[in-house]
């Protein structure tokens, strides 16, 4: 499989405040408050500076924050000093990046960036120490991997399909408190019933009772070596289906 070619980062302005970073199939999310900016996840990192394009965005101090450790998400943390994230990314985290400073983020921990301020919660499954971030004020959740209208990675150590529907369900305990969801991979907004569509085909697939088809390996092969042939196997494991 050959590696497609680079694109540069695509910057779309959501409001005033806001802004997607599109890198190559992933996507990192510019929050501005009135005194700090947030960063959620750093992309794939390559040739171009992520620090200075969020330093075209913004005046203020950028924290970063990983939704979890996969490569395609903490490419660039070595331009912002100390990340922050899960520490049940640690191991996953200093094996990708060793030496790189990182600071925890727990359940319940509030991120506050003056006047704006985003709710860490903790939903494993697509890896141990994957979190949401949610906005209350304005109702947005930050959903990263886990919840999305693309094919969620769920093949490999630390990945597990029961805690996956079991954060599912409990995100869709919690619905009340936001209106959308923003994805990092796919269509960035997606429909809060996704994440009970999504937590009833994981039971399925990890019961055996939906029929598994090979699709083309959808992630950078740099990112995940070897795996592209045991993404989807047919007829054994069932697929993670699309929405």
């Amino acid at each position: 499989m050959q590696e497609r070619k680079r694109r540069p980062y695509e910057v779309t302005v959501i409001d005033e405040r806001t802004w997607s970073i599109e890198d190559n199939g992933v996507r990192a999310l510019l929050a501005e408050g009135s005194e700090r900016a947030l960063l959620v996840d750093t992309g794939f990192g390559g040739e171009e500076s992520l620090k200075a394009v969020t330093d075209r965005l913004t005046e203020r101090p950028v924290i970063v924050v990983n939704t979890h450790a996969d490569p395609d998400h903490i490419g660039r943390n070595e331009e912002f000093g100390t990340v922050l994230m899960h520490p049940a990314e640690y191991a996953s985290y200093h094996a990708r990046k060793p030496g790189l400073p990182v600071a925890p983020i727990w359940e319940g921990d509030v991120i506050d960036l003056g006047g704006r301020a985003f709710e860490v919660i903790h939903i494993p499954g697509h890896t141990p120490g994957s979190v949401a971030l949610l906005e209350r004020a304005e109702r947005i959740l930050l959903g990263g991997d886990s919840v999305s209208c693309v094919p969620i990675f769920m093949f490999g150590e630390g990945r597990s399909l029961s805690a996956h529907r079991e954060s599912m369900r409990r995100l869709l305990s919690m619905q009340d408190s936001f209106d959308v969801i923003w994805a990092a991979h796919g269509p960035m907004e997606v429909e809060k019933t996704r994440s009970y569509g999504s937590s009833k085909r994981r039971t399925g697939s990890s019961r055996g009772s939906l029929k598994g088809r090979n699709r083309k390996f959808p992630f950078r092969r740099s990112c995940f070596p070897g795996m592209e042939r045991r993404f989807f196997t047919a007829g054994k494991r069932g697929e993670i289906p699309r929405c």
